[in-house]
């Protein structure tokens, strides 16, 4: 660790107005108690906390130095009694000896003897207020370290996390899409061509945004659209989709593949078990603060949703609490045959 004082420029104007405080303080004491001492009490109490002011500075060096690791409070006690000592013998020696010299010694051994009580006294304090305020520059020092270190280890968290859970959803979908691609090369070889064609730009767009990085939502749209048209290859009629997009929105920055459980999550549950036609209605408009975005598909006859693990709108949830802390909020609700799942993140 630097300096506290000479390494920082608001501790030094605060430093040395801490002391021209103390002379000011001192040669009023003085003054009331030896009346007849005037200019000599005003030029010692600035030289002599001048030079004190030289050697509290100089006083950081052994404080870190017997300070650092771990040391027994008697110890500590102990280097703080002996290095208070020798500051203060030194102090005394130097201002007497420049004091005499400016003054005289017979002129000033007279002012010398009737304040080396009072200046015995008042080295002792200003001792304990400059191991104070080392020790408070240190904690804070340590204690600003610390924070910053516990910043970084939470940026690491943080990633890691986003990371494993973006890890989770690619598998899924790829499993699901090559599911659908098997089930095509027997029935109908060419829609099954045309699946691949797509799925392999849907990994290119995964693969090319492998760094987390927040992408438009109108990039996350065009690729979930290439899912859904997989997907309608597949289940032809019985899928439709439909879009209510405010285009001041699109290009509104979201993690990348946010919105991609919602969609499998409306294919697996909606789709996949129902003999009905399913329709998703995708709908982004903005409010006052936020983005809204809603996913919403009935299910039809399928008796899976209730079955369901939750794991991708976990992942949603968890995911938007990572990106946007509590400014981000996701409410699903089930009513009449269709689930809605909007999301409702902080536009800025």
């Amino acid at each position: 660790m630097k300096h506290p004082v000479l390494g920082n420029r608001a501790w030094f104007i605060f430093w040395w107005l801490a002391w021209l405080s103390l002379a000011i303080g001192q040669s009023l004491l003085f003054y009331f108690a030896y009346g007849s001492f005037v200019n000599i009490s005003i030029a010692d109490s600035v030289i002599s906390l001048l030079i004190y002011s030289g050697i509290a500075l100089s006083l950081w060096y052994p404080f870190k130095y017997f300070n650092t690791g771990p040391k027994r409070i008697l110890t500590i006690v102990s280097n703080l009694v002996i290095t208070g000592v020798i500051t203060i013998g030194l102090w005394i020696l130097v201002t007497k000896l420049v004091m005499s010299t400016a003054f005289g010694e017979n002129n000033y051994i007279l002012f010398w003897d009737s304040t080396f009580v009072y200046r015995m006294a008042s080295g002792v304090f200003i001792y304990g207020l400059i191991m104070l305020s080392y020790f408070l520059a240190e904690t804070l020092s340590n204690l600003t370290e610390k924070n910053a270190r516990e910043a970084r280890l939470e940026s690491i968290v943080k990633e890691t996390e986003l990371r494993l859970l973006r890890s989770q959803i690619n598998p899924h979908f790829l499993f699901n899409s090559l599911n659908s691609i098997s089930s095509l090369t027997i029935t109908d070889p060419e829609k099954a061509r045309e699946m691949i064609v797509k799925l392999s730009e849907l990994m290119r767009y995964s693969l090319s945004r492998k760094d987390e990085q927040p992408v438009s939502l109108r990039s996350e749209l065009e690729n979930l659209m290439l899912y859904l048209d997989i997907e309608k290859i597949r289940f032809g009629e019985r899928l439709v989709t439909e879009e209510n997009i405010e285009n001041e929105c699109l290009d509104f920055k979201i993690p990348v593949l946010l919105l991609q459980p919602l969609f499998e999550n409306a294919i697996k549950h909606g789709v996949y078990e129902s003999s009905e036609p399913i329709r998703i209605i995708t709908s982004v408009r903005r409010t006052y603060e936020h983005i809204e975005i809603t996913v919403t598909n009935n299910f039809g006859d399928s008796p899976s949703l209730s079955k369901g693990t939750g794991t991708g709108l976990a992942n949603v949830a968890r995911r938007m609490e990572l990106q946007y802390g509590k400014n981000a909020t996701m409410k699903t609700t089930k009513e009449n045959g269709t689930f809605k799942v909007s999301l409702y993140m902080p536009f800025s």
